[in-house]
C-alpha cells in the first residue's frame, strides 16, 4: 500500500492513534515528513500549469501531533518542550554547506519544513510542512506558517500563513514569487498570489475572503491580488450607521521593470 493510501486510511481512524502507535501508520507519517523536510515532496505544487494541494501530506503533518509526545528539545538559546524536532538537530558543517542556505542565530525551522538553496533566514520562524523557495529572504522576526509555500522577500515582521487543517476549505496554498511582503503584512487563510508585488506599511491581512479594492478603478477583487499591485491596509464603507469594514487597498500598480 502506498504511503498516501496508508495516511488517508489513518486519517479516517485518527481517533484511535496515539503515542503508543508503532506500526505502518507511524512509518508512513515519518516517511512523508522526511520527504517534506528534504524537498522531495511539497504540500502544494504546480502540475500542468495548475496548482495542486496534496491533502494527504497535510494530513500526515496533523497525524504526527497525535503520534509524537512532548519531549525536551535542546537548542540555543535555551531548550524547548515540544513534539517537533528542529530541522537542524544534529546537523554538522558539511550538511549546512550542502543545503546551501544561510541560517543566522535566532532562525528557527521545524522538522518537515524545506529551505532551498540561496535562501537567507534571519531571526525568524519557519513552521512544519512549509516550503521556502530558492533565493528567498525571510527577514527579521518574520513567520512562515505551517504548509505555506513561499518564494519572495518576506520583510521584517511579515507573516505568511496557511490553513493546516485538512479538507476542501483548506485546499488553497500560498505561493509567492517576485514579491515584497513588507513589515507587519500577513497572508493567511487561503489567499493566493503569484508573480506579484505586495507592499504593506501597516497591518495588512489577506485571506481568501478579504476584499481587495482598487482605489483608482473601484474594482473589487477577492481571494487574489492582481499582478504588480502595491497594497496597504484600508477600510470600506458599510451600511448607513454601521462601522466600516476592513479591506486591502491597491494604491498603485508597478511595472514589470520595477519588480
Amino acid at each position: 500500500m502506498s504511503t498516501a493510501r496508508i495516511i488517508e486510511g489513518a486519517w479516517e481512524a485518527r481517533d484511535t492513534l496515539n503515542t503508543q502507535t508503532m506500526d505502518a501508520v507511524r512509518e508512513a507519517v515519518d516517511e512523508a515528513l522526511s520527504d517534506l523536510d528534504a524537498g522531495r515532496a511539497r504540500v502544494a505544487e504546480k502540475v500542468s500549469g495548475a496548482w495542486v494541494v496534496h491533502q494527504w501530506l497535510k494530513k500526515a503533518v496533523l497525524l504526527s501531533f497525535r503520534l509524537n509526545d512532548m519531549h525536551l528539545i535542546e537548542g540555543h538559546p535555551g531548550n524547548w518542550w515540544d513534539k517537533v524536532e528542529s530541522k537542524f538537530a544534529d546537523w554538522n558543517e558539511e550538511q549546512f554547506r550542502a543545503a546551501g542556505f544561510r541560517a543566522v542565530p535566532g532562525s528557527i525551522v521545524r522538522h518537515s519544513a524545506f529551505v532551498a538553496k540561496g535562501a537567507v533566514l534571519m531571526p525568524s520562524f519557519v513552521n512544519v510542512g512549509a516550503y521556502v523557495g530558492e533565493n528567498t529572504m525571510v527577514d527579521t522576526w518574520s513567520t512562515v506558517g505551517s504548509c505555506a509555500q513561499i518564494r519572495c522577500e518576506l520583510s521584517s515582521f511579515g507573516g505568511v500563513g496557511h490553513r493546516r487543517r485538512a479538507g476542501a476549505r483548506a485546499s488553497r496554498a500560498h505561493y509567492h514569487r517576485r514579491q515584497l511582503l513588507h513589515r507587519r503584512a500577513q497572508r493567511s487563510g487561503g489567499g493566493r498570489h503569484r508573480r506579484r508585488r505586495l507592499g504593506a506599511f501597516d497591518w495588512c491581512v489577506l485571506t481568501a475572503s478579504t476584499k481587495i479594492l482598487d482605489r483608482e478603478t473601484g474594482e473589487i477583487f477577492q481571494g487574489r491580488v492582481p499582478p504588480y499591485s502595491v497594497v496597504v491596509a484600508g477600510s470600506m464603507p458599510s451600511a448607513p450607521g454601521k462601522p466600516s469594514l476592513s479591506c486591502a487597498v491597491i494604491v498603485k500598480r508597478v511595472g514589470r521593470a520595477h519588480t
